[in-house]
């Protein structure tokens, strides 16, 4: 039986909203647009944070980052203290391998200084095709420290390094702009003025959050090549493979070698920041759980304003039908059929509008993964249920006064109604 009137009631509630097709739509709007906002920045933030565990699963968890300020996600607030810190070297990275036991090995990364303001983005070229890379020198040891794997050819040797040989590998991204469907292996392109061979192309990569945009369009040049062709950048980037287990010993002997070489006295903080891929994705995490609070928070305002809308168009509804009411409740329907057919209506409003908006944030999710691939966006199931069922239980809770009052009127009385 409850069946049948829920079933008889969604139909009389759909046949409502065909019947006053604008009105309804402006009725639901707010909650259309709460719940657009809602599934567009969930389907960001969970994209976002499936990009972070992909970056997670490439770095591993044993790896340590060492710059001269905290790695991390900073926007822009560092303190002039941090913008004054002299940089790390390559004997710091060195000294880490050598003198830190829980160090299994080190990579050291070399490129402009940060800070000396805005720099012209260098350019890889090869037969007219030009492109912007990410140009830094690193040791061969990158290989190990970062995983990187080689999809086409091989990383340079230690013996390269020591001779300056004039080779690059590659980012997949890089690849396909300048060899379209050719093999690079064996190439000479030109980068800021200078002639490399390409020996070796890195697969795609995952993770761009963490590992950055620039990614896919590395240009990896061995570390004294870099600093023969470029001797007055001298920003450098540690990155230390602890071994497994040992990523707390290793932080804390990095810690203290450094504040050794660095001259830090005992009663002054680190000139220097250490870091890793957990702890950066947990810092993400903060941010974008507060980013989903304030979409919750604003979307919270459009779904009070079409509750409100709801609360208003069933009153409406009630005065217009009290004839219906009336010859309802003649015909033997109790005070709680009233209720619930009026409380099904309401719920269907709304549940209407829960389903355009997550139509409509499931479209924004899809426009940016096809305009904007770098920013990852996917529309999780759960997602899409909390969305109809929170519509629904806005019409709910604000057709609740509607209802009853609909209940209360007396047969007679609403027969007489013109």
């Amino acid at each position: 039986m409850i069946r049948f009137h829920l079933g008889e009631n969604s139909l009389m509630a759909l046949d409502t909203l065909r019947s006053h097709k604008v009105r309804s739509f402006l009725t639901v709007l707010g909650v259309v647009i709460g719940v657009t906002a809602v599934i567009a920045v969930g389907s960001i933030l969970v994209g976002l944070d499936r990009d972070v565990q992909e970056s997670l699963e490439q770095f591993g968890s044993n790896t340590l980052f060492i710059f001269k300020f905290q790695p991390g996600i900073h926007f822009g607030r560092l303190s002039a203290e941090e913008r004054r810190r002299k940089p790390l070297t390559l004997e710091d990275g060195l000294a880490i391998k050598e003198f830190c036991p829980a160090v299994k090995n080190v990579a050291v990364q070399v490129f402009p200084r940060v800070g000396q303001g805005p720099r012209p983005i260098p350019e890889a070229r090869y037969q007219g095709r030009v492109s912007d890379v990410n140009y830094v020198g690193t040791l061969p040891s990158y290989e190990q420290v970062e995983e990187a794997r080689i999809a086409k050819g091989r990383f340079y040797s230690d013996a390269e390094d020591l001779h300056r040989a004039e080779v690059v590998v590659i980012g997949y991204d890089l690849d396909r702009a300048l060899f379209p469907g050719e093999d690079a292996l064996g190439k000479t392109i030109l980068i800021s003025g200078h002639s490399y061979q390409v020996v070796g192309v890195l697969e795609k990569r995952k993770g761009n959050i963490l590992r950055g945009e620039g990614s896919d369009v590395q240009a990896l040049v061995p570390y004294r090549t870099y600093r023969k062709h470029n001797p007055n950048d001298d920003e450098h980037f540690i990155a230390a493979l602890a071994y497994p287990g040992r990523k707390d010993a290793a932080e804390d002997e990095i810690r203290g070698l450094l504040r050794q070489r660095r001259r830090v006295l005992m009663d002054q903080p680190d000139t220097f920041g250490i870091s890793s891929a957990e702890r950066i994705a947990n810092q993400f995490r903060e941010i974008t759980a507060n980013v989903a609070l304030l979409t919750i928070a604003i979307s919270s305002i459009g779904l009070l304003v079409g509750g409100v809308g709801v609360m208003n168009i069933m009153l409406m509804s009630v005065t217009e039908r009290t004839r219906e009411i009336g010859v309802r409740k003649a015909l033997g329907a109790r005070r709680r059929d009233i209720i619930f057919q009026f409380l099904t209506e309401a719920m269907t409003l709304t549940g209407s509008g829960g389903v355009i908006g997550v139509m409509m944030g499931a479209a924004i999710s899809f426009l940016i993964n096809r305009l904007l691939p770098n920013l990852p966006s996917a529309v999780p199931l759960w997602a899409v249920v909390a969305g109809v069922l929170v519509a629904m239980s806005v019409g709910l809770f604000f057709g609740i006064y509607p209802a009853v009052q609909a209940s209360k009127l007396d047969p007679v009385d609403a027969l007489r109604y013109e």
